[in-house]
Formats: structure tokens, C-alpha cells, sequence
């Protein structure tokens, strides 16, 4: 009777020694602006299933894409309330609330998707601005050069734009204006229907676009104007308390899976831009249209005060605004 009663004390006080967090395991809500179908959002579904393995599931995701769970631009605030534990989503949907960030999304003249990548995660690395103090930022991202496209007219010189109206979201809406065309402000899961319906003449947004966003089907030309080429900053950030109850173990997992996939979704970017111009050339007839030189420099001369008038405002305002711009104009020179 007496070993009896040893044996089946010894697994409850095993029980009730141990930690309970030895067994407990967190699931984490991720928002992601994307549609399933895209890219990055298979890339993000696959950083959270790398997460998943090393952490042997002490850590697991219940995936949302396509602003299933929160709206692209809804998606910061969502992290910092709770409504999702992960998101990924654009600076650019809310314009003035990432004064710092929104350096990266001036017209500087992106090559590519890694430069702008680079450019984006050295901003925030020397910075840390404060504006992002309320998450834990995991990694940030920007896609390849952002182009004119229209649907129906080539737009060959300044004086083409003239009377169009384009979509344009954050800084590229001030582009559209100082190039001499009218900014029409909404998010890309809305372009295609605008496009198609002549809401809007045309849009700024890189190659990819044309096939992710199936956006090729709905533009004819777009106008290579790499001089003063944008792009737009993505973030991928983390509820503070969430993260602050995770494990040692699984903090450091995490960080480490963020880091690989710096370069992976730059990688990603300039993959699906030539995937998007060969899609677009070859299965929906579309046009590219070179600027010469000398129009290449009016571009370029045209967009140079939304820099000046971004670093002056921000300036004003005791932010880093130079400094943020000078970071990125030092990460591009690397790629001339």
C-alpha cells in the first residue's frame, strides 16, 4: 500500500515542482496587408513557420493575410491594442505618424529593393526613433524603384502629367504633385478597381505591382524614371507585452529569423520587380518608356524640394531630418 501511494505521489509533486511555463506555449495573431497569393505573404507565412520549428512550437501563429484581420492601415494601431500580436503593414498609409521613417520614402533615386532595404533598416538602426518606441520592431523592408505607370497616355516629359490624376500614397503623393500631376491618396488594394474604372489615370508603385497586384492589366506604359525613383517603407513589429512575456529562448529565435529575412524579403522585392516587368511585356502588351537624360535630370531637379522641405520641417521640429536623409543618401552611394 506504502509504494503504492510513492508511486503515484511522485508524478504530482514532479508536476508541481516544474515550472509550469515548461509546457506552456504562446500562439501569436499575425496581420498582413498582402494577399495570400503574394509573395510576402507566403515569405511571412514562412518566417513564422521557421519560428515555429526552432522554437520546437513553444511559439505557433494564426496567419491572417489580405487585411483579413486588420485594414493596412489600421495595422500599427492593431498591434499596439492587441487586436494582433504581429503585423505587417506600410509607414506610408498614415502619413505625419512615422515622421522619421518617412525619410526612406523620398524620391532619392532606389536602384533597387536591397539598396532601399538597406537604406530602410540603417535608418532605424542609427536612429531608433522614438515614433516606433510602443512595438518591438522585428525587421523592415522596401520595395524596388517606384515608377510612373498610366493606363492609357505615355508619359514621356514633365509636361505629360499634366491634368492626370495619379494614386499615389505618403511622400509619392507630394511626388505626383511636384512632378505636375494630381495625387489621388489610397491604399493598392483599392488601384486596380480605380484603374480599371478611370478613377485614376495612373499610379506610382514598382514593377512587381503589374503582376502581384495585377496591375499590369489595367496600365499600358510606364515611365522609367529611375533618377528620382521612390519606394515604400514596410514595417513587421510586435505587441510590446507580447513580446516582453516571451522566453529568453524564444526572443532570441525570433530576432534571429527577423534578421535572415532582412535579406530574404529584399531579395524577394527584386525578384518579383523583373518577374512583374517580364509578365508585363510579355503576356499583357505593356510599354516601357525611357526618359533621356536631359528629362531625367528635369525629374530629378523637380522632386529635390519634397526632400529640402522634408528636412526642413522636420528640422523645425527637433527631428532628425537631415541626418535621417544623409543615412540613406550614404547607403545609396555604395550602389551607383
Amino acid at each position: 500500500m506504502r509504494n503504492r501511494f510513492r508511486a503515484a505521489w511522485i508524478p504530482v509533486a514532479l508536476v508541481l515542482w516544474f515550472p509550469v511555463a515548461a509546457w506552456a506555449g504562446v500562439t501569436l495573431t499575425y496581420s498582413n496587408l498582402f494577399p495570400p497569393s503574394h509573395v510576402h505573404s507566403k515569405l511571412a507565412e514562412a518566417w513564422c513557420k521557421e519560428i515555429e520549428k526552432r522554437t520546437n512550437g513553444e511559439v505557433t501563429f494564426q496567419y491572417f493575410p489580405g487585411q483579413t484581420l486588420t485594414k493596412g492601415k489600421q495595422a500599427y494601431d492593431g498591434v499596439v491594442s492587441g487586436i494582433s500580436d504581429v503585423a505587417l503593414s506600410l509607414f506610408g498609409y498614415t502619413p505625419g505618424r512615422f515622421p522619421v521613417m518617412e525619410a526612406v520614402d523620398l524620391p532619392f533615386g532606389y536602384p533597387n529593393a536591397k539598396a532601399a532595404t538597406e537604406a530602410i533598416n540603417e535608418v532605424y538602426r542609427q536612429l531608433r526613433p522614438k515614433e516606433l518606441d510602443d512595438v518591438k520592431v522585428l525587421y523592415l523592408h522596401a520595395h524596388g524603384p517606384g515608377l510612373l505607370n498610366s493606363r492609357s497616355k505615355a508619359v514621356r516629359s514633365l509636361e505629360d502629367l499634366r491634368g492626370l490624376k495619379f494614386r499615389a500614397t505618403g511622400f509619392a503623393a507630394k511626388i505626383v504633385k511636384a512632378l505636375g500631376g494630381t495625387p489621388v491618396a489610397m491604399p493598392m488594394p483599392e488601384t486596380y478597381q480605380a484603374l480599371s474604372k478611370g478613377v485614376v489615370d495612373g499610379g506610382l508603385f514598382p514593377m512587381e505591382a503589374l503582376r502581384g497586384w495585377r496591375l499590369g492589366e489595367v496600365v499600358k506604359y510606364t515611365t522609367l524614371n529611375y533618377s528620382m525613383a521612390y519606394t515604400s517603407g514596410f514595417f513587421v513589429v510586435m505587441n510590446k507585452d507580447k513580446w516582453n512575456a516571451l522566453s529568453d529562448k524564444a526572443k532570441k529565435v525570433i530576432d534571429q529569423v527577423s534578421q535572415e529575412w532582412i535579406a530574404k524579403t529584399a531579395a524577394a522585392w527584386d525578384q518579383i520587380d523583373e518577374e512583374g516587368r517580364k509578365y508585363y511585356l510579355e503576356k499583357q502588351g505593356g510599354h516601357l518608356v525611357e526618359l533621356s537624360p536631359n528629362e531625367a535630370a528635369r525629374w530629378k531637379r523637380a522632386v529635390e524640394p519634397v526632400i529640402e522641405e522634408y528636412v526642413k520641417e522636420k528640422e523645425a521640429r527637433g527631428l532628425p531630418g537631415r541626418k535621417a536623409v544623409e543615412i540613406v543618401r550614404t547607403v545609396l552611394k555604395k550602389y551607383q
